[in-house]
């Protein structure tokens, strides 16, 4: 009797076992896939060479799936962004993001502003503080700002201990220590990812040479806003021997530094020193970019490597404004749409060695701006004030940080209210939201603190 109850017991729990594996079966093929879709869009990714209508889905903060349909049944949450362009998070390599200090007129001071009110709105998901901080205040800075930051801040540690506090700090040779400066930059290898040099008013070599000897030992770039015009130190020099393959040269369009030769075409020291491996950077800010230079490097195919602000407190409201309106200004210049997001996403996290990011490649962080080409007519201004028309204007409709919504222009992520219930609440879900509205009766916080 014993065998045979054992037996019958068996047979009951193989078909308890039975079902339940069906069940779960049929549960795994219903529960969604994906955290997030988003649906239709024409998707372009320098990494892969891919600019066409792509699916793409997102599951725990990365990219997941980038293919031609991907049925919305396997997503939680589905987003029509049909006649948009899908990119990878914005990346702007020099910005200046060192306030609330309350220093006056200073880059590590009132100079600088706080980024999250100017990236999110414009699809940027990354920027790279340009020199604002050295050694002696990066860990105040990382503190102050960094750490409380929704934005991704990485730095370039200026090779002034006292970072980017202008006039005397700026000026002094005594305070580029490469010793210190490299052992910050070892110290903060996630953080720090370049050397900044800039502003210095001399005719010595001290601070290239000092941020460049920084730069080798940790194996990070210098990016060099070269200061004052001084014929002790021309540009084929910098570009030629004193910069190594990799550095970066930002306001290259400024014309300041002899950009231009005297015969009005682009100085062949430019030529050589890209045929040498250094990359250039417009970094436009308050006052780097001007058209006469501009429109001579479009014409001879001498296009920056990578799009960037200089964003501070007077360039925000100046010919500069934002990431987009500068892409839009080169699509005025006669780029593609193409070639503009490239260097605004791709290219400047390649110059940063960041490759991680700028791309939308199964794995990576799935940072992600969806962009609307607007037509019409526009205008766009540069450091003297002049005017050039353009047609056509990139406006940010979502942002997504590690896979969650942190900006959406038209509400395109959210359900219609009439057909909610009356008593309706929050309208989001962890799973692909990082914004939370205020709800009857309670607040909310916006977004997790800052994340690498």
């Amino acid at each position: 009797m014993g065998w045979v109850y054992n037996s019958r017991q068996m047979l009951l729990h193989s078909r308890i076992a039975l079902v339940f594996s069906l069940t779960l079966t049929a549960w795994a093929q219903q529960a969604p896939q994906y955290d997030l879709l988003l649906q239709g869009g024409h998707v372009i990714d320098a990494k892969s060479n891919l600019s066409a209508t792509r699916d793409v889905a997102i599951l725990n903060g990365k990219i997941a799936a980038v293919e031609p349909k991907i049925d919305p049944a396997r997503a939680f949450k589905t987003v029509n962004v049909a006649g948009l362009l899908v990119t990878p998070g914005i990346i702007d390599i020099h910005f200046h993001s060192y306030t609330g200090t309350g220093e006056k007129n200073s880059y590590a001071g009132d100079l600088s502003i706080l980024p999250d009110g100017f990236t999110f709105r414009t699809g940027v998901t990354t920027v790279a503080d340009a020199g604002c901080s050295g050694w002696r205040n990066f860990e105040d800075f990382k503190q102050r700002v960094i750490d409380r930051s929704k934005t991704r801040i990485l730095v370039f540690l200026n090779i002034v201990g006292n970072g980017m506090r202008q006039g005397k700090f700026e000026g002094d040779l005594t305070d580029m220590e490469v010793k210190p400066a490299t052992e910050m930059a070892m110290k903060y290898k996630d953080l720090i990812i370049g050397i900044k040099t800039a502003h210095f008013p001399g005719p010595e070599w001290t601070p290239v040479e000092n941020a460049v000897a920084v730069g080798t030992a940790a194996n990070i770039p210098v990016m060099v806003d070269f200061g004052n015009n001084r014929p002790e130190r021309p540009l084929e020099q910098l570009l030629g021997t004193k910069l190594r393959p990799g550095d970066i040269y930002t306001h290259c369009l400024s014309g300041l530094r002899g950009e231009l030769g005297r015969d009005g075409k682009m100085n062949p020291a430019m030529q050589q020193g890209r045929k040498r491996g250094i990359y250039f950077d417009l970094g436009q800010g308050g006052g780097s970019l001007a058209y006469p230079v501009a429109m001579q490097a479009v014409k001879e195919k001498f296009i920056p490597d990578s799009i960037s602000t200089d964003l501070h407190t007077s360039s925000m409201n100046s010919g500069t404004k934002d990431m987009l309106n500068l892409m839009s200004e080169m699509l005025a210049m006669g780029l593609t749409v193409d070639e503009v997001v490239a260097r605004a996403t791709w290219n400047p996290a390649r110059e940063i060695r960041q490759e991680a990011l700028g791309n939308l490649s199964v794995g990576s962080p799935a940072d992600i701006a969806v962009l609307n080409v607007r037509t019409g007519k526009f205008g766009f201004a540069d450091m003297y004030g002049a005017r050039l028309n353009g047609t056509k204007r990139l406006e940010c409709e979502l942002t997504l940080r590690n896979g969650k919504v942190v900006y959406d222009l038209n509400a395109i992520a959210r359900p219609a209210w009439e057909t909610l219930p009356k008593d309706y609440r929050r309208q989001g879900d962890a799973r692909w939201d990082a914004i939370s509205p205020v709800g009857r009766g309670g607040g909310g916080r916006s977004a997790a603190p800052h994340t690498p």
